[in-house]
């Protein structure tokens, strides 16, 4: 079996030595790195479907009718001229010169640079959706290092697994360029469980979704994988609808999209600007909204933003000197609602701060609570970016709700729920997201779709407990270090290989089987119930006497700390005598090197 995250490991530490290797910065290399990503994708998915046309293709002559471009584009495929094919560039000779290659324009081809510039034109030609999208600098790369860059996507694993694996690949290495690209323009990528959640809460199926601070397209892309898990077809059943002031950033949307095979409509430049612009005119019309706009903008102009309109519940607080709004944060919530249609849903990452932010915030957020659409509120902690480590909200507006929870919302407090990645990053798995997804199924009432986790634990785990796939994993663990250790020198890797993936599969069961623990302890077979330190389902009238804060901690309270057995003054005297021997020691170790030193005076 191919391990997906270890091929998405490979492939990015091939693709960044080389930018190590070059005078390259991140944010030079990473469009010209993701675009011919999309070219692979594309390369594969084009082989895929003319293979389908071939199966069937009249012939004349005993000759098969070559292939056109109609054909593909009656099964939603892009159509690739030879010369934009990728295995054309990888086999493309050392001497582009003496080959002779024309551009499309008749120009003489001099390098690989040039060739690839070519081959994204010609791709740009094919789809109005990527017109003025891919990038043409690959002349700034030295061919070796470009051939390189081609060679390493051209892997055949890639085709074993199916040309769907490379949007993840995308996606990783989208997520692996964010955290390089650090300035304010490239701040475009919202992490996957934080869409994910997003997504599993709105659950959509159809109809018009908007994102109006779409960044690189992860929302649109979590939706589309969403409803295509349905087993409906996102293109036909959602419509999708984006601005991004950043045109770059527009780019890589565009391109993420296409890899996935979505199709939508991205406005970019000034006329994205949300604060300013509905580019769409969709203020009334949306099934969805999802969004992770920048939070606490400040200095939007207050006599501009007020005549764009969107503001059901009037402006924030505006500086009466300099007729600027200081925060703009309830701008984006007042949008955000002001978009949904009469049974439409909201999904959106907010700062922590807005929660329970005061004067004329406290105002807007009365008024909105009012209304009965409020959903559910989530606390996330900090470190699920990868530029910043601050924490956030999830807010959930629904203008539907069924009337069993008209007046009330679902706080939920996962601040200390997650897992971690590395030092410096946070994550919610796959059964943690369905896990909290299941908590927002209970408060609905849809008590049907907690035992479909129930029976997915069930299918994963059978009688599988915390206790026995703990003591699977220490043998395990136990008998692959005998094995090691007793290992040829020429069987040592390859069998260390194997009891890693072992105890890998062993782990990940060890995980589930937490998982499982921790939300049965909690809703057993499906009955919803107040957790202390995790959720709480509160009334209008409870939020009213918390002046209409939204902040989940003020609800659902503090669970009691479990006692570790740990006398605290004990310990504390046990730390303080153990420091003051280890400056002892190194006041005497001081006093050594000192002397050491005198002596080679």
């Amino acid at each position: 079996m191919i391990n997906i995250r270890k091929l998405e490991a490979e492939l990015w530490e091939s693709a960044d030595l080389l930018r190590q290797g070059s005078k390259l910065t991140s944010s030079q290399y990473c469009m010209p790195v993701l675009a011919l990503l999309f070219l692979r994708y594309a390369y594969s998915r084009y082989k895929m479907v003319e293979a389908e046309i071939l199966q069937n293709r009249p012939s004349r002559g005993g000759r098969v009718m070559p292939v056109e471009p109609s054909d593909f584009a009656a099964k939603s495929a892009l159509y690739l001229p030879r010369e934009a094919q990728f295995d054309y560039l990888v086999n493309l000779p050392d001497n582009i010169v003496a080959a002779g290659l024309k551009t499309k324009d008749g120009q003489a081809i001099n390098s690989l640079g040039e060739a690839v510039n070519n081959a994204m034109q010609l791709v740009e030609d094919q789809s109005e959706q990527l017109t003025g999208v891919l990038p043409k600098t690959y002349t700034m790369f030295a061919d070796d290092l470009l051939r390189e860059l081609l060679r390493i996507f051209n892997n055949k694993t890639i085709d074993e697994v199916g040309g769907d694996i490379i949007g993840r690949i995308y996606e990783y290495f989208l997520s692996k360029f964010a955290k390089a690209v650090a300035s304010d323009d490239g701040v475009f990528f919202t992490p996957k469980s934080l869409v994910k959640m997003l997504v599993n809460v709105l659950e959509p199926t159809q109809g018009i979704m908007l994102d109006p601070a779409c960044g690189s397209g992860g929302m649109f892309v979590q939706t589309g994988d969403f409803v295509n898990q349905a087993g409906l077809n996102a293109n036909t059943q959602m419509t999708f609808f984006g601005q991004e002031k950043v045109e770059y950033n527009a780019q890589l949307c565009l391109m993420n999209m296409a890899v996935h095979g979505l199709n939508g409509r991205i406005i970019s430049g000034d006329e994205a600007n949300s604060f300013y612009h509905d580019a769409h005119n969709l203020a009334g019309k949306c099934d969805y909204v999802m969004a992770n706009p920048p939070f606490n903008v400040d200095k939007v102009k207050a006599e501009s933003a007020s005549a764009a309109g969107r503001l059901p519940f009037g402006l924030p607080g505006v500086n009466a000197k300099t007729k600027e709004i200081g925060n703009a944060n309830y701008l984006w919530i007042s949008y955000f609602y002001a978009y949904l249609n009469e049974h439409g849903r909201a999904g959106f990452v907010m700062a922590s701060s807005a929660t329970d932010s005061a004067n004329k915030d406290r105002d807007i957020r009365e008024k909105l609570v009012r209304t009965g659409d409020v959903d559910v509120m989530v606390s996330v902690g900090n470190n699920f970016f990868y530029t910043l480590s601050l924490p956030c909200s999830l807010w959930f507006f629904d203008k539907n709700k069924n009337t069993e929870i008209r007046d009330k919302v679902l706080f939920i407090d996962a601040r200390n729920y997650y897992t971690v990645v590395d030092r410096t990053l946070n994550e919610w798995t796959e059964w943690q997201l369905r896990n909290l997804q299941a908590i927002v199924h209970l408060y609905r009432g849809e008590k049907e779709k907690y035992q479909q986790l129930l029976a997915d634990y069930q299918s994963v785990l059978g009688e599988t407990t915390v206790v026995s796939a703990q003591e699977a994993l220490d043998k395990q663990k136990a008998e692959a270090k005998q094995l090691i250790f007793e290992a040829t020198r020429k069987d040592k890797k390859r069998i260390e290989a194997e009891q890693n993936a072992l105890i890998a599969d062993l782990e990940d069961i060890l995980e589930t089987a937490r998982q499982h623990e921790w939300l049965t302890e909690k809703f057993g077979e499906g009955e919803y119930k107040d957790v202390l330190g995790l959720c709480k389902i509160a009334t209008i009238q409870e939020i009213e006497e918390k002046n209409y804060s939204l902040t989940p901690g003020a609800y659902v309270g503090v669970a009691e700390q479990e006692d570790d057995g740990v006398d605290f003054h004990e310990r504390m005297t046990e730390i303080h005598a153990e420091l003051a021997q280890l400056n002892a020691e190194a006041n005497t170790l001081m006093n050594e090197i000192q002397k050491a030193w005198e002596e080679l005076k």
